[in-house]
């Protein structure tokens, strides 16, 4: 999965955080001015969203006007996703996965540990 630029970042944010479609002009007001960016105009949101689109991150209905956009997996997926990609890159899974863990919370490793015990009992 590729990585997102800082504008298709905040576009996918605002869609994750949306609780239903939303078209380029929903959008729009919730990423134009965020983080610093000047203001965008709605076909600079509709290039990202086309884009996304193209890379498989965004789904279009193209049934209703204007077109309404959901995201194709949610945010916990792609973090997910990065992770593993992430560790696929590394020459030393075990060094990754060491530094991983020494830098996560106590809570984080506690739930880390749970999710690794019920895994093992579901085989």
């Amino acid at each position: 999965m590729a990585n997102l630029g800082l504008l298709e970042r905040g576009v996918m944010q605002t869609l994750w955080d949306a609780d239903a479609p939303l078209s380029a002009y929903d959008v729009l007001p919730l990423v134009s001015g965020a983080g610093g960016t000047k203001r965008l105009a709605v076909t600079t949101v509709l290039t990202v969203l086309s884009r996304l689109e193209k890379k498989g991150f965004v789904r279009a209905d193209r049934t209703a006007r204007p077109h309404r956009y959901t995201a194709t997996a949610s945010r916990a997926d792609h973090v997910a996703e990065l992770l593993h990609e992430a560790l696929g890159e590394s020459a030393d899974r075990h060094a990754v996965l060491e530094r991983f863990v020494g830098g996560v919370s106590a809570a984080d490793a506690a739930v880390l540990r749970d999710l690794l015990a019920r895994r093992h009992d579901a085989r």
